[in-house]
């Protein structure tokens, strides 16, 4: 699989990645062993990009990864994970002893000395912006706690914000062909700057995959059913912030648009992988719920290049029909 330098990090990592919030939590159960085959097909597929967070099942992703990464020694992988949303959401909670114990726990939970990458967990706006924060976080690189540090964020003024301190690696934003504001400004400015970017939710939690109807019923536990209005975090990491029934029509649409102009044989969840690598994001991390998902999403990555008629089509859908909804609140 093609590989690409994480941002300030020396490391190559492949431009699909996994995703493992289903793994702990928040998308339904999925047992052990099943999590552990997702692993294991991801990494026989290519993939050498993991994210996680401590908060994923409480550390239960973290359990998983760290288990996985004992028992198969010598494998070639990055891993990042995140801190930060384990306390209450308050600019204050940002401090070098929490850093110090929240790494510590997820060195633990990981099995390793040194952690990879770890970003804060969409914290508070004015935490992107403070120079005390990113010291703190700098100490921890000094004391070999950490290799380097990112943030992950909700908002492009966030990652805009971030993306001032002079040794980031890496932003982590939602993108996906119904989340394009990131295009404008944030890419860019990576790019200009040497900073890595991650690219989650780039299903739109699943609906650009176009097997959801307007009858679709998720688990209780899933976030798809217990977030459709932000009650848990932020809307936005739920269908990228587009309403359930309109996001569903879309998606009908650019399931058409694949049919009409995408490679032949491919599926709209591998098109809409392939858009955001395209797009130039140093990796992308959909999540995967069986060894199946992982192998289909990896294939993502040896599609060929998405035709210039694909890529306006899909533009013009998201003018038309999501512009409204997402572009001027995230």
């Amino acid at each position: 699989m093609e590989e690409r330098t994480l941002g300030r990090t020396s490391r190559k990592v492949s431009v699909v990645g996994l995703g493992t919030w289903q793994l702990g939590a928040d998308w339904g159960e999925v047992d052990e062993a099943a999590a552990t085959g997702v692993l294991a097909a991801a990494v026989d597929a290519g993939v050498t990009f993991f994210d996680t967070a401590d908060v994923y099942g409480d550390g239960r992703s973290e359990q998983l990864i760290g288990r996985f990464l004992r028992n198969n020694p010598g494998i070639r992988l990055t891993v990042a994970t995140k801190m930060g949303r384990r306390v209450p959401q308050v600019p204050e909670a940002y401090h070098l002893d929490a850093f110090r114990a929240w790494t510590d726990r997820s060195r633990l939970n990981l099995g390793t000395d040194c952690l990879d990458l770890v970003q804060l967990h969409c914290p508070p706006s004015s935490v992107h912006a403070s120079g005390q924060v990113f010291e703190a976080l700098e100490t921890l690189v000094d004391e070999e706690r950490i290799a380097a540090y990112g943030v992950s964020v909700e908002t492009c003024a966030q990652a805009l914000d971030a993306m001032t301190h002079p040794n980031l690696a890496s932003v982590q934003i939602i993108l996906n062909a119904f989340r394009r504001k990131p295009l404008e400004e944030v890419l860019p400015t990576a790019a200009e700057k040497g900073v890595g970017v991650i690219a989650r939710v780039p299903l739109a939690s699943g609906l650009l995959a176009g097997r959801y109807s307007g009858e679709t019923v998720f688990a209780a536990t899933d976030h798809r059913t217990f977030n459709r209005a932000g009650e848990s975090f932020d809307v936005g990491e739920t269908f990228s912030g587009v309403d359930f029934a309109a996001g569903v029509d879309a998606a009908a649409a650019f399931t058409d648009l694949v049919a009409a102009y995408g490679p032949e044989g491919a599926t709209p969840a591998q098109v809409a992988l392939r858009w955001v690598v395209q797009m130039g994001a140093t990796t992308v991390i959909p999540g995967a719920r069986n060894a199946e998902q992982a192998r289909a999403n990896a294939a993502a990555a040896d599609l060929p290049p998405l035709s210039d008629e694909l890529l306006a089509a899909v533009e013009r859908l998201y003018d038309d029909r999501i512009r409204p909804q997402v572009h001027a609140r995230w």
